[in-house]
């Protein structure tokens, strides 16, 4: 039996015409009947960083009776010069999340996955405390079973409040130990009761991991990373993905 969670998540390969770029990681969100692979916006395109992928390329897989068989699907990020993402903005700015439709008559008809819905998003702020236990599902450096082609999990915790905005910004903080190759990667909370509308997903969406997080005053040689990480509210989901 193959956990429903680890079915979520897909390893994100950007490439630049045939040039490999960079790791990354992403998960399936469905709204309605249509089907979306949702990252973070600086893995398909950051401007501090000069990265302008042409295309990324995820890891299917194709036989549920065989988790090491599996195969590549190669998304354009362009199409007649624009891009095919969708990403939002809010008061304080752009928000470090994308949404790339994908086309399902495109996919393997016997592509093994799951979804997030929105029946998976957190309708009240106060149902997740400071100090929860949360699993952050990805690719650290590009690191998985490579044989079953399965992410790995990361423990982490709520850090601020989860019903406040951080320093106004679209994002709550989490404590985990995380590397490259994770951002783009769901921030998930266990359900406390099983609900027939989560189907076999019982997790809570709440947020897409984005980027370590470091004090500015932090001396180098004398004091340790923060290990705090922003993790983007995945309510935002539902704005992308409206249309």
């Amino acid at each position: 039996m193959i956990e429903s969670l680890l079915l979520t998540a897909a390893r994100v390969c950007t490439f630049q015409e045939q040039r490999q770029l960079t790791n990354a990681s992403g998960f399936f969100f469905q709204r309605d009947a249509r089907l979306f692979l949702v990252t973070s916006r600086h893995v398909v395109s950051d401007e501090p960083s000069r990265h302008f992928p042409d295309r990324i390329e995820i890891e299917l897989h194709v036989d549920s009776h065989n988790l090491a068989e599996s195969t590549g699907f190669s998304i354009p990020l362009y199409r007649a010069g624009k891009s095919i993402w969708r990403q939002g903005v809010d008061a304080a700015g752009e928000i470090d999340v994308a949404a790339i439709e994908i086309e399902r008559a495109a996919l393997p008809p016997t592509t093994l996955y799951r979804a997030f819905t929105p029946k998976h998003l957190p309708d009240r702020f106060d149902q997740v405390e400071v100090g929860t236990s949360l699993l952050v599902v990805g690719f650290p450096l590009g690191f998985h079973d490579t044989l079953h082609h399965m992410p790995v999990v990361r423990q982490a915790v709520v850090a601020s409040s989860f019903g406040l905005r951080f320093e106004g910004e679209g994002y709550f903080l989490t404590d985990a130990r995380t590397h490259r190759g994770t951002s783009g990667a769901p921030v998930v909370m266990r359900m406390s009761h099983l609900d027939p509308t989560h189907g076999d997903l019982p997790w809570m969406l709440l947020g897409v991991h984005s980027a370590r997080l470091d004090a500015g005053t932090r001396d180098l040689k004398l004091d340790e990373a923060l290990g705090l990480n922003c993790a983007w509210y995945a309510d935002i989901l539902l704005t992308l993905t409206a249309g």
